[in-house]
């Protein structure tokens, strides 16, 4: 049996901020503005995670209104959406991953931003290196990623039943 989840984040961005993606940092002048780290990226990634398994979504998790998880890095979070899947007797398959930012250009990160979600995905499953896709578009000038005030992440992932 297969499953698949969705997942969506998004954040202002403002300066002084580092910007996270997928658990590393983007040279930028301006980052994301969240109560944790603001990796857009590894919440979208929790949030199909948790979605593909039926265990609700990240704020849920981890809420913004509890200051434990204030400034606490995504990476923890990636670590409990695996552990629940993996729990619930799945194995992850593949992730696909697009990245919704106006006036940082990505394309030179992108194979390194996989690169680091595999690693993180490692100590539960080996993946494929072609099994995690970073793809980056801008918004063309609309909205607020348009505008270069926000940056949003959309993931889907695909995930196996392996056991009961």
């Amino acid at each position: 049996m297969f499953r698949t989840g969705l997942g969506f984040d998004n954040h202002r961005l403002m300066a002084g901020r580092r910007l996270l993606l997928g658990g590393m940092e983007v040279p930028s002048p301006v980052g994301e503005d969240a109560h944790s780290d603001g990796d857009v990226l590894l919440h979208a990634l929790c949030d199909a995670l948790y979605g593909a398994t039926g265990k609700g979504d990240i704020g849920e998790h981890f809420p913004d209104s509890d200051p434990r998880w204030k400034g606490q890095a995504s990476r923890l979070f990636l670590e409990h959406a695996l552990n629940a899947a993996r729990e619930a007797g799945y194995r992850l398959v593949n992730v696909d991953a697009t990245v919704f930012l106006e006036k940082v250009k990505l394309l030179e990160y992108k194979k390194k931003i996989a690169e680091n979600i595999r690693a993180m995905v490692r100590p539960f499953w080996d993946l494929a290196e072609d099994a995690v896709n970073v793809k980056a578009k801008t918004a063309e000038g609309c909205d607020s990623v348009g505008r270069g005030e926000a940056i949003a992440a959309q993931v889907i992932v695909l995930l196996e039943k392996v056991r009961e």
